[in-house]
């Protein structure tokens, strides 16, 4: 880890204004990667529905727009924003475009790709749609891979054991 705690790295929402997973999320939070034209794009209604059904208990959902997969994120911020919000209704916040691999990564993906999947694989983001939930204070960090889908089981049942009762 770095000498930054996860929940103190730098971030920017996606209209700009700077932050950190402290201030975003109180509590729990699930970081997860997005685009507007990915065959994964409908998890947006699914990730909606978490925020809605544990945000009251903790949970606060972070989609990150990212361009790296087959450039399916390539809008502006008031693009992003607009889908995002009459497509889905996304009411979560959202951060500006984030590079989650390579030598632009982000410091925060920095942090987060070295965390092991179930298959206990770590490492660079598969596609769109990796999820990373994090416990208050970013504690615990437990990976989903793009193809669960946020109301799975696994998903919900994690979500479950890091929120208050």
């Amino acid at each position: 880890m770095t000498e930054t705690p996860l929940t103190d790295i730098a971030l920017t929402t996606l209209d700009g204004r700077s932050t950190t997973l402290a201030e975003l999320a109180g509590g729990a939070a699930l970081v997860v990667n997005v685009a507007s034209k990915c065959g994964l794009t409908p998890q947006y209604s699914a990730l909606e529905q978490l925020a809605k059904d544990y945000g009251g208990r903790g949970l606060t959902v972070i989609g990150v727009p990212c361009n790296q997969f087959m450039g399916q994120e390539p809008g502006s911020a008031e693009e992003i924003e607009t889908f995002c919000s009459t497509t889905y209704g996304v009411t979560f916040p959202l951060l500006a475009k984030t590079e989650v691999n390579g030598p632009g990564r982000h410091p925060l993906y920095a942090e987060l790709t070295k965390v092991a999947d179930e298959q206990g694989e770590a490492g660079d983001v598969q596609w769109n749609f990796e999820k990373f939930l994090l416990a208050p204070g970013a504690t615990e960090v437990k990976r989903f891979r793009p193809r669960t889908e946020p109301d799975a089981p696994e998903v919900i049942s994690a979500i479950e054991a890091v929120l208050p009762r």
